[in-house]
């Protein structure tokens, strides 16, 4: 699934093809993706101009004067600027025909993406229970160990649960666990605050690694120009299990948390 540097690409490559430009037109040939796109998109997006393309946590919003297309890549999903006369693919379900002749198009073979509507003034409920931007400038590595106290789980279900800190998914969650030499396993409650002080600024410094990188190239994953990412190549401990560590030589070692695959060294990470 595409992480938040992933996304955070994606909106950085479109925006520039996107704000400013009026709706023309909204093409759906697919109703039914992750959840049926709302009657309401359909209605109020044609006509309005996009003021800017920002994002929440994975989610990407097309904001207008009267509220926000919300777009979600899902699995698989990607978003490109093609031109009108570009032949159609399969799995391309959606585009958005702007008045500058480009077209934004959306293009999902899971079909597990979606394309939502937040109206001004309202908080869609996809968006309503996120925690905190890890990214934001008022990101405060407190607030992860505050809401650490008395949790058993472990650190990296911690950091991955969206209600705790957004946009943190298994590769990025597996890398800051390294930089912060935190084992994964490790009980969340049982985490000192000044290691959660090294923690949040290990988050910030993958994540923004990554996005400078173009992110990660996963599944299906490729940037709007069609490009890989290429931070993939970077990567220390994540689908490296049984390799040996790139810092101090010692075997990497795997066991699962939260039904995902988590890889540590046992040497760097206590």
């Amino acid at each position: 699934m595409p992480e938040l540097p992933e996304v955070e690409t994606t909106r950085r490559g479109i925006e520039p093809w996107v704000a400013g430009h009026v709706v023309a037109q909204l093409i759906v040939r697919t109703p039914k993706l992750r959840w049926p796109v709302p009657p309401a998109l359909i209605r109020e997006l044609p006509g309005q101009r996009i003021e800017r393309v920002t994002r929440r946590a994975k989610y990407l919003l097309l904001e207008t004067p009267i509220g926000s297309a919300i777009v979600h890549l899902g699995m698989s999903g990607s978003l490109r600027v093609v031109a009108p006369q570009d032949p159609l693919r399969k799995h391309d379900h959606i585009d958005l025909l702007l008045d500058s002749g480009s077209v934004l198009r959306f293009h999902d073979p899971r079909r597990f993406g979606a394309w939502l509507w937040q109206p001004v003034g309202c908080t869609h409920r996809a968006l309503r229970d996120l925690g905190p931007e890890p990214l934001a400038p008022d990101f405060n590595a407190d607030d992860l160990w505050r809401a650490s106290r008395g949790r058993r789980a472990s650190i990296k279900n911690l950091i991955m649960d969206q209600r705790v800190l957004v946009g943190v998914g298994n590769i990025y969650a597996a890398e800051a666990l390294f930089h912060a030499g935190i084992d994964p396993r490790r009980a969340a409650g049982r985490v000192a605050r000044a290691r959660y002080s090294r923690l949040g600024e290990a988050v910030r410094q993958v994540l923004g690694h990554a996005i400078a990188r173009g992110g990660t190239t996963l599944r299906d994953f490729v940037a709007p120009d069609g490009a890989p990412g290429y931070f993939e190549q970077e990567l220390y401990v994540y689908g490296r299990a049984g390799q040996p560590c790139k810092t101090c030589g010692t075997a990497l070692k795997q066991t699962q948390l939260g039904q995902r695959a988590s890889v540590w060294c046992p040497r760097c990470q206590t």
